[in-house]
């Protein structure tokens, strides 16, 4: 088991002052087979007028909070301590069944699939990010010949979305089409995720969107940086007979994702997960400040659970 602590901060500085907000937040991390939240809190300032826990569609741990007074700034403040252990496959990708197996299983026939493959079929479709077209299809179509291993081909298009995409995070806004993504082949995690979903999805395979955080590392003999890290994206392809049925894919650093990602939220894409989105009434221009701190809890250097960095 590693062993971590977050510290998730933003800052909303309004152009003019904000009449009314209700927000929804995905700051609570998920427990899952191989994740424990020890500990988590979240300030707030100002303080809302309401506040409510609860889950979301896709089980994972919401806060909706809601403010009725005028204010010009909101900082929100979200900080842990989280347990992640290895959920590595324990089979070699190359012992998956064919993909074609796992597509045809949850094509529609006229019944409704059942069990693991009933959930996995909420992922099958087009969501407010990801597009299902030809052009994904054909993008991933060398990776999935006949007869495959579901894994193995997986984790080929893995490679080649990050050999052949550059990280550019000038390139492309929240809002920019998968489309647009793949004809520029410049993004950031987001993009990459949205894409290899993009790509699964229109094979008729089921892949999930996965927000969380990353664990960075500073150079060779430097401190590690407060606030240097960010929120991250991935991907989970539903592949059944494998650990709980998901196995985790990191395009943007081409890898299976193990014990340094911490897993917050999963959906159909960012649009399901995002951090801190909702309505305003007022406030002009205005863009987040976003601050992450991800430390091993056994590095000196970390604050201790409650201090502000």
């Amino acid at each position: 088991m590693a062993r971590y602590h977050v510290v998730h901060e933003t800052r909303y500085d309004y152009g003019a002052p904000v009449s009314l907000s209700q927000q929804q937040l995905h700051l609570s991390p998920r427990n899952l087979p191989w994740q424990r939240c020890e500990s988590h809190h979240i300030d707030i300032d100002p303080l809302p007028t309401w506040r409510r826990f609860g889950r979301d569609a896709f089980d994972n741990p919401v806060m909706w909070v809601s403010f009725e007074s005028p204010h010009e700034t909101l900082s929100v403040h979200s900080e842990m301590i989280v347990d992640v252990g290895s959920h590595l496959p324990r089979v070699s990708p190359e012992e998956s069944r064919p993909w074609e197996v796992i597509r045809d299983r949850l094509a529609y026939g006229g019944l409704a699939p059942e069990g693991d493959d009933l959930e996995a079929a909420r992922f099958l479709f087009e969501s407010p990010f990801v597009r299902v077209k030809h052009e994904f299809a054909a993008y991933a179509a060398e990776c999935f010949p006949a007869g495959r291993p579901l894994l193995e081909a997986a984790v080929a298009l893995m490679h080649k979305i990050h050999g052949e995409f550059q990280f550019d995070p000038e390139a492309t806004t929240v809002s920019t089409p998968v489309l647009e993504v793949l004809e520029k082949k410049r993004g950031v995690c987001q993009d990459f995720a949205h894409l290899m979903i993009a790509c699964l999805r229109s094979l008729g395979l089921s892949a999930r969107y996965a927000s969380g955080y990353l664990l960075t590392h500073p150079p060779p003999g430097r401190p590690r940086l407060v606030g240097a890290d960010a929120s991250h994206a991935w991907v989970s392809v539903y592949c059944p007979g494998l650990g709980d049925g998901w196995v985790d894919l990191d395009p943007t650093n081409d890898l299976l994702p193990d014990t340094e990602h911490i897993t917050v939220a999963i959906g159909r894409d960012f649009s399901d997960t995002s951090p801190l989105r909702g309505i305003i009434l007022g406030g002009g221009s205005h863009e987040p400040d976003v601050a992450v701190t991800v430390s091993p809890l056994e590095d000196a250097s970390a604050p201790a659970p409650g201090d502000a960095p």
